[in-house]
């Protein structure tokens, strides 16, 4: 699909683009066939033409390997190591931590058959958390790989001021409120790129949500959802 939007600047034309569309500014090319310089006479204006690409989609489910997040941190819960195992994951996490400059305390949280979580209490843990929790899940990565050389069926759950259940209800909360956008307003919205965790949530929570449906469009790990008006 491709439509053509004048304002007086490239921005003001791609911002009317996206409130006509109803879609996200990564979901379109931008194309510059006009530009009349301001004059004395002119404000000046700038037409473009957007390109939309048809998208395929997935089904609502997907069915990537989730993280589940149904055994969740209890608050200030402590466990002691069961085995020598568990005991060579802590210190591992405690050196890494050490290694990237940040002391901390690093304990069990919780633990479910091979699935353990672990908790982080230091003073930088806002970095260690990271923008959107990007270095938390790097921290998880690396633990895990390290555990999986000791067991490969150990997954580890890596936490820290239970960042990962506030990210959940704010990722849901989210999703209620562009739903509701999306049901009043008659236009689609794509979400930004999320997990296959976290597009299972937006999932689930507008399941019985009247009014719209969600698809899963792209390719490879971080897809996203497109919350679609149903008539």
């Amino acid at each position: 699909m491709t439509k053509e939007f004048e304002a007086r600047t490239e921005a003001e034309a791609i911002q009317k683009a996206v409130d006509q569309l109803g879609i996200d500014r990564n979901s379109f090319d931008v194309e510059i066939i006009k530009s009349e310089k301001k004059g004395f006479f002119h404000k000046g204006s700038v037409t473009i033409r957007v390109h939309v690409a048809d998208i395929e989609v997935d089904s609502n489910n997907d069915d990537d390997d989730l993280e589940e997040m149904s055994d969740r941190m209890v608050p200030g819960q402590v466990l002691e190591p069961e085995n020598e195992n568990e005991e060579k994951i802590l210190e591992f996490a405690r050196t890494l931590l050490s290694k990237m400059g940040y002391e901390a305390d690093v304990n069990i949280n919780f633990r479910k058959d091979s699935k353990i979580g672990i908790n982080i209490e230091s003073e930088h843990s806002a970095i260690i958390i990271g923008r959107k929790g990007k270095n938390l899940d790097a921290i998880q990565l690396v633990v895990n790989v390290f555990a999986g050389n000791l067991d490969a069926d150990y997954k580890i759950i890596v936490d820290s001021e239970n960042y990962r259940m506030r990210h959940e209800e704010m990722i849901i909360r989210s999703a209620y409120k562009d739903a509701e956008s999306v049901r009043r307003t008659g236009r689609s919205k794509l979400l930004e790129p999320m997990n296959p965790f976290e597009r299972r949530l937006v999932h689930t929570a507008l399941n019985d949500f009247d009014g719209v449906e969600t698809k899963s469009e792209g390719e490879g790990l971080y897809k996203q959802v497109r919350i679609i008006p149903v008539r």
